[in-house]
């Protein structure tokens, strides 16, 4: 069984636990280092507790801890409303529809006019999101390339309000 929910308060750990593999990944594509503490970091991440307009979300599997997403309504492209800003999947549970569900379930939950950047080297989440979008809402998404001092790569974007 697949879940995607709202991440409790006092699950904040969790998902700062999940951050730190997802920057791990990302470290990859972005160079970035570990801190004097052996951590990557996030610095904002209480913020999705805080601000009532920010959300985190756990996904699990068979009771498992899976991956995680935070949104907001922080958006670059004009017309949208909510930002799925990270998104990870535990490395064990990708390929299998897991990342899929979740961002339904998350997208179905709060319909809305959605954006989600990527990073114009992280290719395989551009594979991703093309996929998931062209599966889920073909006529409803579309792309854009962004490259000034917002952003550097697609955003993609797609309305999930029926």
């Amino acid at each position: 069984m697949i879940e995607t929910r709202l991440a409790r308060l006092s699950e904040r750990l969790i998902v700062r636990n999940l951050m730190e593999l997802y920057q791990h990944d990302f470290s990859e594509i972005d160079g970035t280092d570990l801190d004097e503490h052996g951590q990557y970091g996030y610095c904002d991440l209480d913020c999705f507790w805080i601000n009532p307009n920010w959300s985190a979300y756990v996904i699990t599997v068979e009771g498992k801890w899976a991956g995680f997403a935070l949104t907001n309504d922080e958006v670059h492209i004009q017309g949208n409303t909510r930002a799925i800003v990270e998104f990870f999947v535990v490395r064990k549970y990708r390929a299998k529809g897991i990342g899929k569900l979740a961002a339904q379930a998350i997208m179905d939950a709060n319909p809305a006019h959605w954006e989600i950047r990527v990073l114009e080297q992280n290719h395989d989440a551009q594979r991703f999101w093309a996929r998931l979008l062209n599966e889920l809402w073909l006529a409803k998404h579309s792309e854009a390339m962004l490259n000034d001092e917002r952003w550097h790569g697609p955003v993609y974007s797609v309305d999930t309000q029926r």
